[in-house]
């Protein structure tokens, strides 16, 4: 899966001249937790509701309403970008690598560009949505967790296996543990595994647990 299959198109995005206030009202309408900042169509950076409260004057100033809508008034995005590279993504990026750099940078979200232009943004919620419908979250079935020996062709010999005692395998996951052995997690399609599950055990595959979720 790439970026571009789950990323937010043609965001919303402000610029150095932005105010404050403008920014604040922006992110709460739109229900925005970040904004791109883009300086004559090139991306210079991205500020969050957290940039933004910092900058904000605490509620127990002693400044009036009227000094305070001022000041936020005044006060342009451009003072506040942090000043380095931006950390940006291509939309045919893989959405693994978008994760791998939200976590060792520990950010949010990225923006995406393609020809130097800002054409998208994705979001850790982003990363979150696309797992789960990896792992058929909301989707009814039955979820066999399997442990297996971690080598060659058990993938095959499960899905074999399920295959033909009547299994309809919808998704898919290998989790790698130590010693050798790999947690394998299939959702079926098949709400009466019990054949399926004898099969697997018979094959000296252990079966962790074998659970129908959604309608009956």
């Amino acid at each position: 899966m790439r970026v571009r299959d789950r990323m937010t198109p043609d965001p919303i995005s402000i610029t150095p001249q932005t105010t404050i206030a403008e920014a604040l009202t922006t992110m709460r309408e739109g229900h925005f937790r970040r904004l791109p900042v883009v300086d004559r169509g090139k991306l210079i950076g991205i500020v969050t509701d957290r940039d933004l409260s910092e900058v904000s004057p605490s509620p127990a100033t002693s400044l009036s309403v009227f000094e305070l809508n001022y000041l936020l008034s005044r006060t342009k995005i451009g003072t506040i970008v942090k000043k380095q590279q931006v950390i940006s993504i291509s939309p045919d990026a893989y959405l693994e690598k978008a994760a791998l750099v939200m976590r060792d940078k520990e950010i949010g979200a990225i923006p995406v560009e393609e020809n130097g232009k800002l054409v998208g943004i994705i979001t850790e919620s982003d990363i979150f949505d696309a797992f789960m419908e990896m792992m058929g979250l909301r989707d009814s079935g039955t979820r066999l967790d399997l442990e297996v020996d971690d080598k060659p062709g058990m993938l095959v010999k499960v899905s074999e296996i399920v295959w033909k005692n009547g299994g309809d395998i919808s998704h898919l996951a290998v989790f790698h543990k130590k010693q050798a052995k790999a947690d394998l997690v299939l959702q079926l399609r098949t709400k009466d595994v019990d054949t399926i599950v004898d099969a697997l055990k018979a094959q000296g595959i252990t079966v962790r647990s074998a659970d129908w979720k959604g309608h009956a």
